[in-house]
């Protein structure tokens, strides 16, 4: 009876199992990029070609990697690869990665991966499909164009049904198509772009930023050894660093004797002067810091200063024959740069990043260009980059706008479908003109002949978009319309690869109708693409080049087009602004900023001193800069970045107090005695900074003194000086009189100090009975000559007689 019972329970609970798990692998079924499969990870792993013409193999061969990733085997392991329709507007390069499977029509057959996958277990496959032929066994390919593909898993976990438990997506470029595979029964012809195509004008910009490395709260000095926060930039600077492998990719473009320039006259390299001037001083060697979370903690030796001096002298050979322009100083965030309005701060960030750059590298870069990395900045940004001499900024194309505010609201921060139907067309999709004229932003012009209005040179922003996804560190532009963003590192390097050969193709293969063909890409500043990643999209260029459907446009020609007849105002993106540095950074380096031009207005540059007053403090104004870096701040967890600014700043603010303590009067100690009512006061003032400056004595005098005001006195580099104060007293007590130092300007140094002064005159008291000695004097000498006078003898004179 209790076994009976027993076998009856168990069957009802194999029976509820078993009726519950195939709803549970269906859930997990993927509805799009970037969500998380349960049971089987599907990793494409290599697709060829990845881009078809008519020269390619007929047939397409994908190759990935299957993972069981659950605790439990799944059985009869399959794949297949389907199409969907070809992507018809610039929003589709990135909507069609969310499309569900639903929409992907064309499916070829399953093929076998594996029998049994246990978990932990993986498989290496390859799948071959023809682009021509029946839709039942071939992708059915007719015309060129950029089509999204999916490579669908199928599996049946332990307790579970056969079920769809993972997919990888990808979009496959198509310049042309090759002759069908014989015995196909399609037509053998090939089929390329249409004759007569206009040659789409391609600019690449060529970012080389880092973030900020260097440990903030170090002034500048002659001998000292730079410290940096860890030693992670020499390995990105050494062979395979992410730093190293963008100048390989670049070297095999590189113009040479015999060789076209081609590809490379498209390129300009942007460099970080940050970048430039953290790897020169790492060439003289350097510290890093044990733990990077104790800026005043321990140092140990850095171990890159061979590879920062090999990666420089590579970099120098680079843009000795390649457009070089120098970005915003350390990716500092324009918009909070405005904010925080502070000219020194500005004119280290615009001013000074191109003169840094030609003199580390030995070149001229292109001049009155400003490219900041969030690609949107808001009215205050380009009234302040116009200010500084730029003429042009290049922005997002959604980043300006002929018609009022960008269509994306503050609500679609948070609003982002998960699929998207065939055909959903996102925001941006009306292109900017390659250059357009800001009114609203201008600044005075230096002669009458020129526009005083900021232009803006507009990239595109799905090209963009798809080329950030590149690399071992992709992240998602701040421009990128929220409705459209997604967790790019679900999707395997190569599937991400595929997507950028894709965007830079789209535009060659359809023509926008009253638009310039024409096309600038602009990577993230901070790009993670490998050297193959790199060559490969190069060659993608120069593929589309020799099929007539791209032609390569220089940097400066591109900036130098005239500007669109219709006018535009700047539109700062609510991503951007929610990306950008937090508003209570603002006020703190506003203040530390003025301190710093309040202490340089003081020092003095001395001609036997190497170490001038700017060189001094120029580190200090870099690491307000670095503190307003939107390095590593696209994510949406922010609170490590907004740590490091934060703490940043507060090294600046110790390392300003310190500096301002470092020049006072010295105490003499006990009480100073005069050896006269007009004794000077003999005062000692020290500097301990390594530059002179200029003070002022500010002495409280009490009623009972007068002190002169010996005016500006300059003190010398870490040394002392002593003064003697004319002072004055007219009384005989103990005196305290409080002293302290200040800037010309008022600003206070080091600690006051209190001197107690007392004088050996007798002071008043001493001028009275002088007063009524002369007068009994004078008395008693004219009571005796009018004795005399009158002819009476003066008794002291009798006595004498007598």
């Amino acid at each position: 009876m209790t076994g009976g019972l027993l076998r009856l329970l168990t069957a009802v609970l194999t029976m509820l199992v078993f009726v519950s798990l195939p709803a549970t692998v269906a859930h997990a079924q993927p509805g799009g990029s970037g969500t998380q499969p349960k049971f089987l990870k599907l990793t494409l792993d290599t697709v060829a070609p990845g881009t078809v013409t008519t020269s390619s193999d007929p047939v397409l061969t994908v190759s990935g990697t299957v993972t069981n990733i659950g605790d439990r085997v799944v059985d009869d392991v399959s794949v297949r690869i389907q199409r969907g329709a070809p992507v018809t507007s610039p929003s589709g390069l990135r909507s069609a990665l969310r499309l569900d499977q639903i929409n992907y029509e064309i499916a070829g057959p399953f093929q076998d991966v594996a029998q049994q996958l246990s978990p932990g277990q993986r498989k290496q496959f390859s799948v071959r499909i023809a682009l021509r032929g029946s839709p039942a066994t071939s992708l059915g390919l007719t015309d060129p164009g950029v089509y999204p593909l999916l490579l669908n898993v199928n599996g049946e976990p332990a307790y579970g049904t056969q079920a769809r438990l993972d997919d990888a997506r990808f979009l496959l470029p198509v310049l042309g198509l090759p002759p069908a595979p014989e015995g196909s029964g399609a037509v053998m012809e090939a089929v390329g772009a249409p004759p007569g195509a206009t040659p789409v004008a391609t600019t690449m910009m060529w970012p080389l930023a880092d973030r900020p490395r260097m440990v903030a709260g170090k002034p500048g000095s002659l001998n000292g050894q730079v410290e940096l926060i860890d030693d992670e930039l020499a390995a990105s600077l050494g062979k395979g660093g992410r730093l190293e492998q963008l100048i390989a990719a670049l070297e095999a473009f590189a113009p040479a004797p015999g060789r076209e320039r081609g590809v490379a006259s498209s390129v300009c390299i942007a460099v970080d002067p940050d970048l430039v001037s953290t790897v020169q001083t790492m060439t003289h060697g350097y510290r890093v810091l044990a733990s990077p979370s104790d800026p005043g903690g321990a140092t140990r030796e850095g171990a890159g200063a061979a590879n920062a001096q090999a990666w420089l002298d590579r970099l120098r050979a680079l843009t000795a024959s390649m457009c070089t322009v120098a970005l915003p100083y350390g990716q500092v965030d324009l918009t909070s740069l405005a904010a925080v309005n502070d000219e020194g701060l500005s004119a280290r960030a615009l001013l000074a990043p191109a003169d840094v750059v030609d003199a580390i590298l030995g070149i001229r870069s292109l001049r009155g260009v400003s490219l900041p990395d969030s690609g949107s900045i808001d009215d205050s940004a380009g009234k302040l980059i116009r200010a500084h001499g730029y003429s042009t900024a290049v922005l997002a194309s959604t980043a300006v706008s002929s018609d009022g505010p960008h269509a994306e609201s503050e609500s679609a921060l948070t609003s982002a479908p998960t699929t998207f139907a065939p055909g959903t067309v996102v925001g941006g999709e009306l292109p900017a003109p390659d250059v357009v004229r800001v009114p609203t932003v201008a600044a005075e012009p230096v002669v009458e002949q020129v526009d005083p209005a900021l232009r803006v040179a507009t990239f595109d922003i799905w090209a963009a978009t798809a080329l950030a996804a590149v690399g071992s560190n992709p992240p998602t532009p701040s421009f990128t319309p929220s409705k459209v963003r997604f967790d790019v590192t679900n999707d395997s390097r190569a599937a991400r690869l595929q997507d950028a050969l894709a965007a830079l193709t789209w535009t060659a293969l359809n023509p926008q109708p009253d638009h310039p063909r024409s096309q600038l890409l602009m990577p993230p500043q901070q790009w993670s693409a490998s050297r193959e990643e790199g060559v490969a999209l190069l060659k993608q260029i120069e593929l589309l080049t020799r099929n007539g459907l791209a032609a390569p446009r220089a940097f400066a020609d591109l900036v130098a087009q005239p500007p669109a007849p219709q006018p535009f105002t700047l539109e700062y993106l609510p991503r951007v602004a929610h990306d950008a540095p937090p508003e209570s950074f603002i006020e703190p380096i506003r203040y530390q900023a003025a301190r710093v031009t309040d202490l340089q207005r003081a020092l003095v540059e001395l001609p036997e001193s190497e170490l001038t007053p700017m060189r001094f403090l120029t580190p200090v104004r870099e690491d307000l800069l670095r503190a307003l870096t939107l390095s590593d701040r696209r994510g949406d967890d922010k609170t490590l970045a907004d740590q490091y600014g934060q703490r940043r700043i507060d090294q600046v603010t110790k390392e300003l107090d310190q500096m301002f303590a470092s020049v006072s009067v010295l105490p003499p100690g006990g009480v100073y005695t005069l050896a006269s009512e007009q004794s000077p006061l003999l005062l000692v003032a020290r500097n301990e900074l390594p530059v002179a400056i200029r003070v002022l004595f500010k002495i409280e005098a009490p009623a009972e003194t007068n002190i002169t005001d010996i005016g500006e006195q300059l003190l010398p580099p870490s040394g002392t000086r002593s003064f003697q104060i004319p002072t004055e007293v007219s009384d005989s007590r103990s005196l305290v009189i409080p002293i302290s130092l200040t800037t010309p300007n008022g600003i206070a140094l080091g600690e006051p100090t209190q001197v107690s002064v007392r004088s050996n005159a007798y002071g008043q008291a001493l001028a009275i009975m002088t007063a009524c000695a002369a007068i009994l004097l004078l008395l008693l000498a004219g009571r005796r000559l009018l004795r005399r006078f009158r002819g009476q003898p003066d008794p002291a004179d009798q006595r004498i007689d007598g």
